[in-house]
């Protein structure tokens, strides 16, 4: 029976984490189980040899470990059979959203770490592992194996690049898009409206084959100093319209992709709609048969011809709100 592991996720949207780990784990692990989910966190059960590499490709998930359990906070007695790491630990507690605003989170967590030292000493300052206590609809608690190195992923936003546009994918939410394709660490992952690069530059850091093509010739040489910035390279790219895709890059492995909207967008005097319209056209032809796009729209979209399989809204400011979309594409 393989482990579960508990995921603590983040709350800048509301299904999107979830559906992160999903596509993460089914890109990663030969199977596995959503073993349950809720509000802040997923437990999932699958083979600890693909923990690592989960790990690494996740980006809207806090921190993640091995799975205790889940307790009402007025009987954690159970945690009396629990088996830890060997070593010195702390027991750190955290409401989801401000939930069980009712439940004394500190005195719970003397509670958890007086039935735990049974077995292992408490170190507060510097234990050899955390046990996180996450409060939401229920107490759950897991050992904390991996935190997520958000301070890498702002390294690689935007603002950082020596070049870049206003407009572009935070880097959590790209490698977010990336995994929910499922696409395989060694696939390969084309971004047709590559601008700066900054889908490009995730799949490449994530193990991927990265490809890239813009019709703006200046976002093609953009995209390619930003991955020498990084010490990334490009396995492909091409100045080209949305509609040449599918004779150039045929049968990739995933496209992912945040198509141009707003007013200062170039679009080269096309219609935004209609741009949309021939890229929903167009990436089926790139894809090898069964395989996804991520696809970033100001608006719900379907794409002809391929299935709808999630769509998660992220609220950016004002009226504008980002719906990632991610379809697949007919089977052989």
């Amino acid at each position: 029976m393989s482990p579960q592991y508990f995921f603590e996720l983040s709350g800048e949207s509301k299904d999107m984490p979830k559906a992160e780990v999903s596509g993460c784990l089914g890109a990663v692990a030969d199977s596995f189980e959503i073993v349950s989910s809720g509000p802040g966190y997923v437990v999932a059960s699958f083979d600890s040899r693909f923990f690592g590499e989960v790990a690494d490709r996740i980006s809207l998930t806090h921190s993640l470990g091995r799975y205790l359990g889940e307790y009402d906070p007025d009987d954690v007695s159970g945690l009396e059979s629990a088996e830890l790491p060997e070593g010195t630990f702390a027991v750190r507690g955290k409401r989801f959203e401000g939930m069980m605003r009712d439940v004394d989170s500190q005195g719970l967590v003397r509670k958890v770490g007086g039935i735990l030292s049974r077995h292992n000493d408490v170190d507060l300052k510097h234990p050899d592992f955390v046990v996180k206590m996450h409060m939401s609809d229920k107490v759950r608690l897991f050992v904390e194996e991996r935190v997520t190195d958000t301070d890498l992923l702002e390294k690689r936003k935007v603002s950082e690049r020596p070049f870049f546009s206003p407009i572009s994918l935070h880097p959590k939410y790209a490698r977010a898009l990336i995994n929910m394709t499922r696409v395989r660490t060694g696939g390969t992952v084309l971004d047709p409206f590559c601008g700066t690069g900054g889908i490009v530059i995730e799949a490449a850091a994530m193990g991927m084959k990265a490809m890239a093509s813009d019709f703006d010739e200046e976002m093609i040489a953009g995209c390619r100093e930003n991955m020498d910035f990084y010490g990334y390279r490009l396995e492909d790219f091409d100045v080209m319209d949305i509609g040449d895709i599918g004779e150039r890059f045929p049968g990739v492995d995933a496209v992912c992709t945040d198509p141009p909207y707003g007013r200062s967008t170039k679009t080269g005097g096309e219609d935004i709609e209609e741009i949309y319209r021939r890229a929903g056209a167009s990436i089926p032809k790139a894809l090898r048969p069964g395989a996804r796009a991520g696809v970033v729209l100001p608006h719900p979209a379907e794409f002809p011809g391929m299935e709808l399989e999630g769509m998660y809204v992220q609220r950016v400011h004002g009226s504008l709100s980002r719906h990632y979309h991610v379809f697949r594409s007919p089977p052989a």
